[in-house]
């Protein structure tokens, strides 16, 4: 049987050529895993959606504001917008749907209809769909992307998410702001709680008091330099707008009655002693505030008021009223005529009158207030919501008052803080609705990561910022439920990686998840220090180097310590050098690691590590927090060391730190004493520092050394008695108030050491 062949035609044989060698380029894959906070309800489902770059989108007419911040990012990132009779992207308004914030997504290779009952809902939905699309679309994917089919139903679990921005202590520019406000919206936060006034700087312009800005916006660094700016009208007009189209709040925080200086820099009359005050470059507490019993007072906010209300079109204005000293108040005649007009006890009263007048005034214009947790100290200003920062302690009590609340303690949500007091992981595990404050009268709101700027100039605030902020993020949208679940940080780090690669194409310059080492101190075979460094963190290294001998320090390899120096170490993470240096000064001096006895009990906040920190080796840095620092309030501190043999003593000295703003003061003597038993106690040296109390605005770590009182320097036994300073003094804004002493380490050199 003869076969039949068939054979296709020279001209089509060139034609399958030809649409072969011009099909599309393979596309850029979107993906599911770096939904970061995770939504309430994924679905996967079979397929995907392709876009073949272009796109048509279509959204409600009260939608153009957010529209046109969707149209711009598919134009970035190269896509052609272009119209369809069945359009590829539809963003729907859907009265079905519960919650403020609540939306519906479904993707399927028909195309994405994304669904809500308001314009803020369907947003959220925009922004889970972007960080669905490739990485690569956030710089450019003009030829097209693909995204899994799924089905996602999401709400956030705290209605208050935001971010507090203090951009007084140091001024950060516009486009930063802008900047962060985008941050903000790809994390599903919708608060900046925007800190525009302070000691150190008043940042927005009132054109009807000029000295604000001209007087007030500036201040000069002990450098002599100067440090400052003003957000014009039309700088604060550009950022709530743009705010508004990404449905975040911009809550503007203007100080009262404390922290104050810079308003009183410029208008001295509104303090009670109307003397001449700085705008202050030092950090911290003082005690020249706004005249409570000074009509002039309450004309000059509410001038600032009435700007601060035209500019911001919000329905809160927060007044801080945190950390106001009522030391002036005590001693102002004006002021205690003021307390008996209005029949009120005490000064914390006062407060919580001069609170509560700014509130009644702001709610004729149709705005309620937010103060810190101290305004509840003179009891709670009527309609007043509280941010409790001082622990979740004031939460309680406000809750229990029947107030709303918005919470961020230290222990979780201060973002300044460095790794060592509140690492990522810590950030996660923040519980903003405990069970005991669930069912109240008052309710928990939300809360807030605080990003205050002692420490921190523009070039430093996203680093620590974030990550630790994408971690409170998802503890404030997806909710304890989902965050304190088994296994939910491992999740939470594994959809993290895909995030990064986000926040790289954006160019957020994230910082740490933790610290990036740790470091243990110990004693050899002959009584030297031995110190080793342990990198820590997911993706992190470490290499450097011990200045006392330049020997060369990695991770997990132990360097001997000789003597006073420093590990200086350049910290690795995610397969690159940061070139960011960590400075871990030691001392292996003879005393180390040998039995010490305290005849002081340490402040639990302040241990150093326990009863061997002041002969660890580890001495402190410039940041008392370090947790190398032991502390004391109100109270001396002694130690004794038993070296463990009879010994010539050549040298003695401690470390102690100097920050009399957060009241802690240098020792006004130290004393060492020698025995050869542990009975006999003869003095071997001292040292006294002069004027101890007088001010000192330096915030720095001091070597004290003992001056020798005696000949005989043989001893067994070494005791080291630093003395506290007394109470803070008159001049200070907590005068009267027990200050800390803090110590670093007893250093004791032998005639044998180097």
């Amino acid at each position: 049987m003869k076969q039949h062949l068939s054979f296709w035609p020279i001209s089509g044989l060139l034609a399958l050529w030809f649409l072969a060698s011009c099909s599309p380029e393979p596309l850029l894959q979107g993906s599911l895993d770096g939904l970061v906070p995770a939504p309430k309800s994924l679905e996967k489902a079979s397929g995907s959606w392709m876009c073949w770059g272009q796109v048509s989108l279509v959204w409600p007419e009260t939608w153009s504001n957010e529209g046109a911040v969707v149209a711009s990012w598919f134009e970035a990132a190269g896509i052609e917008r272009v119209d369809k009779p069945d359009p590829d992207v539809r963003f729907e308004l859907e009265s079905s749907i519960s919650g403020k914030e609540a939306y519906h997504l479904q993707i399927s290779p028909s195309g994405v209809v994304i669904q809500a009952s308001t314009e803020a809902g369907l947003f959220r939905g925009w922004v889970t769909l972007r960080k669905m699309c490739p990485v690569a679309c956030e710089t450019g994917c003009a030829s097209g992307f693909s995204i899994p089919s799924c089905s996602v139903q999401d709400a956030p679990d705290l209605e208050h998410r935001g971010l507090l921005l203090d951009g007084c202590r140091h001024f950060q520019d516009v486009d930063f702001v802008l900047k962060q406000i985008d941050n903000l919206a790809l994390h599903g936060m919708n608060v900046l709680h925007w800190h525009l006034t302070e000691d150190q700087g008043w940042r927005i312009d009132v054109p009807a008091l000029p000295d604000l800005a001209k007087l007030g916006g500036w201040r000069t660094e002990a450098d002599g330099t100067q440090h400052g700016g003003v957000y014009s009208a039309s700088n604060i007009q550009k950022v709530v707008s743009y705010a508004a189209a990404r449905h975040i709040e911009v809550i503007p925080e203007i100080e009262m009655p404390g922290h104050s200086s810079a308003a009183l820099a410029a208008y001295p009359e509104l303090g009670c002693s109307g003397d001449s005050v700085e705008v202050p470059h030092r950090w911290g507490v003082f005690k020249d505030i706004y005249c409570a019993g000074n009509e002039d007072t309450f004309e000059f906010l509410e001038t600032v008021l009435e700007e601060v209300v035209r500019l911001f079109p919000g329905p809160r204005i927060h007044i801080g009223g945190d950390e106001a000293p009522k030391v002036r108040w005590s001693q102002c005649p004006k002021c205690q005529k003021r307390m008996q007009e209005e029949g009120l006890a005490n000064e914390e009263e006062l407060q919580r009158w001069f609170i509560g007048r700014m509130g009644a005034h702001l709610a004729t214009k149709g705005k309620t207030i937010i103060g810190w947790d101290e305004i509840l100290e003179g009891g709670l200003p009527e309609g007043a919501a509280v941010q409790s920062w001082r622990g979740m302690g004031g939460a309680a009590e406000a809750v229990h008052l029947g107030a709303d609340v918005i919470v961020s303690p230290t222990s979780h949500c201060y973002l300044d803080y460095p790794l060592r007091s509140t690492d990522m992981e810590e950030a996660y595990g923040f519980d903003p609705v405990p069970d005991s404050l669930a069912h109240g009268p008052g309710r928990i709101l939300g809360g807030e990561g605080n990003m205050w700027t002692e420490h921190a100039p523009q070039e430093r605030v996203e680093s620590k910022i974030y990550p630790r902020l994408t971690a409170l993020a998802e503890v404030f949208w997806s909710g304890r439920g989902f965050t304190g679940r088994s296994g939910a940080y491992a999740d939470f780090l594994r959809r993290l990686d895909h995030h990064y690669n986000r926040l790289d194409a954006l160019g957020v310059a994230y910082g740490l998840e933790s610290p990036p080492f740790g470091l243990t101190t110990s004693v050899d075979d002959q009584g030297g220090l031995m110190a080793t460094v342990e990198a820590k963190g997911r993706g992190v290294r470490c290499r450097g180097e011990w200045t006392g001998n330049g020997q060369s320090v990695t991770a997990d390899l132990p360097v001997s310590v000789k003597g006073p120096g420093a590990l200086r170490l350049e910290v690795g993470r995610r397969g690159t050098w940061t070139g960011r240096e960590e400075v871990v000064p030691l001392d292996g001096h003879d005393a180390v690691f040998r039995d010490v006895e305290l005849a002081y009990t340490p402040s639990p906040w302040y241990t150093g590590g326990g009863e061997t920190a002041l002969v660890d080796g580890r001495l402190g840095s410039a940041d008392f927090r370090d947790g190398t620092w032991q502390a004391r309030q109100g109270g001396d501190m002694r130690i004794t060391v038993d070296l463990g043999a009879a010994s010539n003593i050549a040298s003695l000295e401690t470390g102690s730190y100097l920050y009399q703003d957060a009241w802690i003061f240098l020792p006004g003597t130290v004393v060492w004493e020698g025995s050869m038993d542990g009975v006999q106690w003869n003095e071997l040296a001292s040292a006294s520092i002069a004027h101890v109390l007088d001010r000192d605005d330096r915030q720095q770590r001091a070597t004290i050394k003992g001056e020798w009182v005696t000949e005989a320097r043989r001893a067994r036994h070494v005791r080291m008695t630093a003395k506290n300073a007394g109470p803070c003094p008159d001049w200070h804004a907590a005068s009267g108030s027990a200050s800390w002493l803090f110590l670093d380490e007893c250093v004791i050199r032998t005639q044998d050491s180097p």
